[in-house]
């Protein structure tokens, strides 16, 4: 796949504070890659300097073939752009004000309706189509400005938390639209919602202090979880302290490492030895001392365990 946004070294300082710290990464057509990091960490900061909304202090990037330094209104052209607060204008219709967008964007006149429907029906936008974006809500103000991202049809995406205010269905819409474009387009999409990036992403990248701290797709970064290859079973009641010392017993089970409890169900996580599948001998207990089980599940991982661990 070809590269489409080629990052090297980016770095950006507002007086004595370095927000980003020699940022480089690549992403290619095809690829849907989350930028990841706590408050502060230099996401948005980033996104700017990409997307020619702020000049690097040093190193650059490419977008498109286009260095965002010497050829910053090509780059404009070739991407779209939803910012974390994008800018709209609250006395115009939403209509209106994507038939404005197009025109900005320099779409041929015969072409500018049709994008502007493509884009309403895209983003879910046909039911407040004649309503002035002032009097919207915070979801829809957030579709709108996914809209006017998409109206031109760019080859590149980045979205600031595009899923910022929207309620769990909606949430859903954007997260399909994003999938079903993901093949046709380079995308970066940042987010606090981790089950966004193992729902959308093939790639993530997690910044901390400006600095790019890990670069994998989701699969491998939950693998550096501590609950990577753990077991968990749920008793339907607190079992016996003799059940208890056999799960501990069991043959390449490291720990016995926490419980929670639900009612008067009650799950255990049994930590493996590395490299070590427990689960079988697990299932096989189960049925052999017919214990009051309701669940048994192998444990792949959980993205916040290693992002906390990443950023901390």
């Amino acid at each position: 796949m070809a590269i489409m946004i080629a990052a090297q070294q980016l770095s950006r300082t507002f007086g004595p504070i370095k927000a980003v710290d020699g940022v480089s990464f690549s992403v290619s057509r095809g690829e849907v890659l989350g930028f990841l990091g706590p408050n502060g960490a230099g996401k948005s900061t980033t996104m700017k300097m990409l997307t020619c909304f702020l000049t690097p202090s040093s190193g650059t990037a490419k977008v498109g073939g286009y260095d965002i330094i010497e050829q910053s209104r090509e780059v404009r052209k070739v991407l779209g752009y939803l910012p974390e607060n994008a800018p709209l204008y609250g006395e115009m219709e939403v209509g209106e004000f994507l038939r404005f967008v197009a025109e900005v964007r320099e779409l041929p006149l015969n072409e500018r309706n049709a994008a502007v429907d493509r884009v309403i029906a895209m983003t879910s936008l046909g039911a407040v189509v004649r309503q002035r974006i002032e009097t919207l809500s915070k979801g829809y103000k957030r579709r709108v400005g996914l809209a006017q991202a998409l109206v031109h049809d760019p080859a590149i995406l980045i979205l600031d938390e595009p899923t910022d205010g929207l309620d769990p269905n909606q949430k859903h819409e954007v997260r399909e639209l994003i999938n079903s474009m993901a093949k046709e387009k380079c995308i970066i999409l940042s987010t606090h919602i981790l089950e966004e990036v193992d729902a959308v992403c093939t790639r993530a990248v997690i910044i901390s202090k400006g600095k790019v701290v890990a670069d994998a797709t989701p699969e491998e970064l939950k693998r550096r979880s501590a609950s990577h290859g753990a077991v968990s079973i749920t008793f339907s009641e607190q079992p016996s302290a003799e059940t208890v010392a056999g799960l501990r017993a069991l043959t390449g089970v490291r720990e016995v490492a926490s419980h929670r409890i639900a009612g008067s169900r009650v799950t255990y996580v049994l930590r493996p030895q590395p490299g070590t599948n427990v689960l079988p001998r697990v299932v096989e207990e189960v049925e052999r001392w017919k214990w009051p089980v309701t669940d048994v599940r192998l444990e792949m991982g959980q993205l916040d365990e290693v992002f906390r661990e990443i950023t901390r």
